[in-house]
């Protein structure tokens, strides 16, 4: 069945956005936690610049886009702990990073890129190398946040309270940084710079008015996330329309029951 799946477009569609949700699930509900959200923005608009840079020096557009957005997230997280304004410093940031990428991929000489997909996402054009890249980069996320889990929490809760417990926030802000970096590069081919931040945000929002506890929370946001890709392929498929895009747009739709929920039953 699976290697009937692995033949089939669709089925490595599937495949490949089951596992941007479970790499974004458990990353999701700590972006939500620490009201991270321009953060995640910030970090997946420089996917677009890796994108440049590999092609330009002709290295695998995973390795580019991870050390790009590694580099931003560093630089963001080193600056918004100083005087500046962490509002300011994401914007410019994230702004900066897309315009800079788009005109660094005017440059790239040999054929012209699509960069559409870049932007957007091309699910359905998936190779089983990507889903081995997409999955690699889940297993890693999860497996680091599980390790780090009880520490990440703590220092998310309280640093007065991570210190006086031996944690170091600084350190668990680092490894968020990485692995939210590993995330944007699995996830770009997926569904595209400018719509990551969305699934790292969506479904772990829509989460929120589901748990009780933050291991529910990770649990639900993750299934979340597999219902909305599941949604929106169905969607994309139906209508013609761009799967990237319409996963968003199925997210979205779940985000606003969940809501409803939220209101109907306190």
């Amino acid at each position: 069945m699976l290697d009937s799946l692995l033949n089939d477009f669709m089925g490595r569609a599937v495949l490949g956005a089951i596992g941007v949700a479970i790499a974004a699930a458990p990353l999701g509900v700590f972006v939500i936690w620490r009201r991270m959200a321009y953060f995640g923005d910030a970090t997946s608009h420089a996917a677009v610049l890796g994108v440049a840079l590999a092609l330009a020096f002709e290295i695998p557009i995973f390795a580019g886009t991870l050390l790009v957005a590694l580099a931003v997230a560093a630089l963001v997280s080193e600056l918004g702990s100083r005087s500046y304004g962490a509002d300011m410093i994401l914007g410019v940031a994230s702004h900066a990073a897309l315009a800079l990428g788009l005109m660094a991929v005017s440059f790239v000489d040999g054929p012209r890129l699509d960069l559409e997909s870049y932007l957007f996402g091309d699910i359905l054009a998936v190779t089983r190398g990507d889903l081995a890249v997409i999955w690699g980069g889940a297993v890693l996320v999860c497996a680091l946040i599980a390790w780090r889990w009880t520490a990440l929490l703590t220092a998310t809760l309280s640093p007065d309270l991570a210190w006086a417990s031996g944690i170091n926030p600084a350190r668990e802000t680092r490894v968020l940084t990485f692995a939210l970096a590993i995330v944007v590069a699995v996830a770009l081919k997926a569904v595209g710079a400018l719509l990551i931040g969305a699934m790292l945000i969506i479904p772990a929002a829509s989460a929120r008015s589901l748990s009780r506890t933050p291991e529910q929370m990770v649990f639900i946001a993750a299934g979340l996330g597999i219902l909305a890709a599941a949604l929106g392929l169905w969607g994309a498929w139906e209508w013609d329309s761009r799967a990237g895009p319409s996963i968003v747009s199925a997210a979205a739709l779940l985000f606003g029951l969940s809501m409803i929920w939220r209101w109907a039953w306190g």
